[in-house]
């Protein structure tokens, strides 16, 4: 999976539009515009890394000389103290880029690094981890590209992708068959209907009108392992709804198909990165 450098570019103008109106006030003022340094990534915890290349990609908007070499790519892991990339050029060129740069790698980072510890969590059940659609917005490209270096997959990007009834759809149409009907009537054949349920009768509804994916909204790991026995295979299960790292694994070896965590995305910590500057 790879990010468009356009959409990346997008990004990181509009960080920079707004980080520095046309000066920056303490490095121009008081930094010699033929002074060089060397600068160093620095890693100060644990996990994985994502971001690296968008991360260094700032510099080059600001200042097409600054030079970059990178010891550790995205999807590896980081351990506190290791050197990530170690930039070289103008002093001024580094300051200016430094907190956009860093701001998107520590984000990037915290998102890989917190899907790589529910993936672990999972490990040794069939269930996959998923992101969704709670994405910052703007960013919802890079958030989902470092779900996946983190080991997890993506679910839908975006309204178009597929077809998910929420409950508030199910409500305002009226019920799960009537639109699942109806839905299959205009949609292509590309496309999967997603149906949530919240209780064992709706489950039933989605599971003979066709659904090719079923929910399972903010159930217990009892009631979630009950509708694997029902569906038995005849749909994709997804469990959804207050899951973290301290029950994910309960949920995951209830056999469901998929875990989505918007959490991952919507609630990340940061990853602690510092940027140290070394004089030539």
């Amino acid at each position: 999976m790879m990010l468009p450098e356009f959409y990346v570019d997008e990004v990181i103008k509009r960080a920079l539009s707004e980080d520095i109106n046309y000066i920056d006030m303490a490095t121009d003022m008081l930094i010699d515009e033929k002074d060089v340094c060397e600068a160093e990534f620095v890693a100060k915890a644990a996990g994985i890394l994502a971001g690296i290349d968008c991360a260094l990609r700032v510099f080059t908007f600001i200042d097409s000389g600054v030079e970059c070499e990178v010891f550790i790519h995205d999807g590896e892991a980081v351990n506190k103290g290791d050197i990530i990339a170690r930039i070289k050029g103008k002093t001024r060129s580094i300051l200016k880029g430094e907190r956009t740069s860093l701001n998107i790698l520590q984000h990037m980072s915290g998102v890989a690094t917190a899907t790589n510890r529910l993936v672990k969590a999972c490990e040794g059940t069939g269930a996959t981890v998923a992101d969704t659609r709670k994405t910052l917005p703007g960013l919802r490209a890079m958030e989902k590209y470092a779900v996946w270096v983190g080991g997890g997959r993506n679910h839908r990007f975006n309204l178009s992708d597929g077809a998910m009834l929420k409950d508030n759809h199910i409500d305002a149409y009226g019920s799960i068959t009537g639109a699942v009907e109806e839905l299959r009537k205009k949609i292509g054949h590309m496309v999967k209907i997603e149906v949530e349920v919240r209780n064992e009768a709706e489950l039933w509804e989605a599971m003979n009108c066709g659904a090719d994916v079923i929910m399972l909204d903010n159930m217990t790991p009892e009631e979630m392992a009950e509708c694997v026995k029902i569906v038995g295979g005849k749909a994709v299960l997804e469990a959804s709804g207050n899951v973290d790292e301290s029950n994910i694994a309960e949920v995951a070896k209830t056999g469901v198909d998929i875990i989505s965590s918007g959490a991952i995305t919507h609630s990340v910590k940061a990853f602690d990165i510092s940027l140290k500057i070394r004089k030539s």
